[in-house]
């Protein structure tokens, strides 16, 4: 799922092309993306684009009027930037938004079709769309600690709900947590004072180092490499390969369809985090540490 500086950058290549130009049309291919009725999105077409803003993993397109379509991508969605009128048809098609510039094509792959798109009307319709999350990149340590332990959770599932930080996803929690040292299972309420600053310090230097790579990486052209799994990572997609600061092999963690990377010598002080589904599997056989995966590797 695009991310906070995945966002941040489409949004300034965004600006740069449609910006005070007058969106033509909408072209929705594909009914379940749209979420609401009221106003209607055609009262959209003949606006000028005024500004744009991120909501959290969200992307918000203010016209005249004070009108906003809001395009939440989730996992598999992608914006890319056509030539006018440029065709764009189902199953990946989603929509195309129309300038006399371009048109910005939104598509999705896969089948679960999650993609949303709300138009809604005024600032007080754009906040309930916002889970409320803080800005880490505006918030200061104090705050940052506040809403961390706000609730007891894993240090993961924290970082990663919408509802306490705002743009942060499974993918850069995980280079988060690498940089800060410390394990995606750790308790919020259970963190020293220090491991609370080293959090919010890893944070933001993360999110901003992730930005300023992706724009780098952009320079004047439109994203259209935004993935999860992105050369230079620490952990985040390299299991087995070797952590950038210790060599030792990144682990996981699987459930559902997502997945937690992390390093065991820089993070866990050695101990294996156990695997739902392979520590369900083997019981008692199941490793502690790397000395013993070592070992089960070898018998097998």
């Amino acid at each position: 799922m695009p991310e906070l500086p995945d966002i941040v950058v489409y949004i300034e290549a965004l600006e740069r092309r449609i910006l005070g130009q007058t969106l033509t049309r909408v072209r929705v291919v594909s009914p379940f993306l749209l979420r609401t009725a009221v106003p209607p999105l055609s009262s959209a077409a003949g606006k000028k684009v005024l500004r744009l803003r991120r909501l959290g993993k969200r992307i918000c397109i203010g016209l005249e009027d004070d009108l906003w379509l809001v395009l939440h991508l989730m996992i598999a969605g992608r914006l890319h930037w056509r030539a006018c009128g440029a065709k764009v048809s189902p199953p990946r098609g989603l929509a195309a938004f129309d300038f006399r510039a371009g048109s910005l094509l939104w598509t999705e792959a896969g089948s679960q079709k999650r993609a949303s798109l709300h138009v809604v009307s005024g600032e007080a319709d754009l906040r309930d769309v916002d889970p409320g999350g803080i800005e880490v990149l505006d918030s200061d340590a104090s705050r940052f600690a506040a809403v961390l332990v706000s609730a007891n959770h894993t240090l993961k599932r924290a970082l990663t709900d919408p509802r306490l930080f705002s743009g942060i996803g499974n993918a850069y929690s995980d280079e988060i947590l690498h940089e800060a040292r410390l394990s995606p299972l750790a308790q919020t309420q259970k963190l020293a004072v220090a491991e609370i600053d080293r959090l919010f310090e890893a944070t933001r230097t993360t999110l901003n180092r992730w930005t300023e790579r992706l724009r780098s990486e952009a320079g004047e052209k439109f994203p259209e490499n935004v993935t999860a799994f992105r050369e230079g990572m620490a952990v985040h997609g390299r299991y087995k390969q070797p952590c950038p600061r210790c060599g030792t092999k990144i682990q996981r963690i699987r459930y559902a369809s997502t997945e937690t990377n992390y390093c065991p010598t820089c993070q866990t002080g050695g101990k294996l985090l156990a695997d739902r589904a392979l520590s369900r599997l083997l019981r008692e056989d199941w490793p502690r540490t790397l000395d013993e995966l070592e070992m089960l590797t070898k018998r097998s």
